[in-house]
């Protein structure tokens, strides 16, 4: 068995163990891998171990591993997910490769996505990041635009929106990311309450050091990269 592997067991049964403390059925919870700047080696024996989703940050590495594992092995079947802030000028290649997308936080980029969307797909799976903690270094819309963006991205064809993602501010005090959580997750209940005919079932928050309190608080997906793949190479990032 290697490494890889013993870490998404071992990240596997924290979940399930955070699942059944909180009294929620098992399997509710979903694993995201966060392969950036991992190479497919790594991602290969990942799925390899089961895993099925993967998260990438930087629009053309992503691309290019989405491309490599369609190529050579399109019998995993994996799930591509785009988890990095989205450039108007590289849109393009977020629509044609993957098959969620967790940062829409503007109108325009909705958009972009939407007619860049190629036909024989089927629709992106989108989520609407936002800024729950309001740092201007941060990306995301704000609580109340969130409202505006949902009733836009639901009138797209070639979107279909999921629900809502966040990366709250860096706090080790329990209570304290579980406050952050929850207000994600009641932003999330008051947009399915005005847009019941949309199927918001996803609720994107929890990375390896707050995932305890975002299962707590009703993540769905929680995206854990280091825990998984070892410390990350950043040297041939901007």
């Amino acid at each position: 068995m290697n490494s890889i592997q013993q870490n998404i067991e071992q990240i596997t049964s924290q979940i399930e163990d955070a699942q059944q403390k909180c009294g929620r059925r098992r399997e509710s919870v979903k694993l995201l891998a966060v392969s950036k700047t991992k190479p497919v080696e790594a991602i290969l024996d990942a799925a390899r171990a089961g895993q099925k989703a993967f998260g990438e940050n930087y629009v053309q590495e992503g691309a290019d591993k989405v491309a490599y594992f369609s190529e050579h092995h399109p019998d995993l079947s994996l799930e591509w997910h785009f988890i990095g802030p989205i450039q108007s000028n590289k849109s393009r290649h977020v629509a044609e490769s993957f098959d969620w997308v967790h940062t829409v936080d503007r109108a325009k980029i909705a958009k972009r996505l939407n007619d860049q969307r190629p036909t024989h797909l089927p629709a992106l799976q989108v989520l609407i990041q936002v800024n729950t903690s309001g740092e201007s270094s941060k990306s995301g819309a704000s609580d109340a635009e969130i409202f505006e963006l949902a009733e836009l991205i639901s009138a797209l064809p070639n979107l279909t929106l999921r629900g809502l993602m966040s990366i709250p501010a860096n706090v080790s005090d329990y209570q304290s990311q579980l406050v952050a959580f929850k207000q994600l997750a009641e932003l999330k209940d008051k947009l399915a309450a005005r847009y019941p005919e949309l199927n918001l079932d996803t609720l994107s928050m929890g990375m390896s050091g707050d995932m305890q309190a975002a299962i707590e608080a009703g993540s769905t997906m929680v995206r854990i990269g280091t825990a998984i793949f070892g410390a990350r190479d950043y040297s041939s990032k901007q």
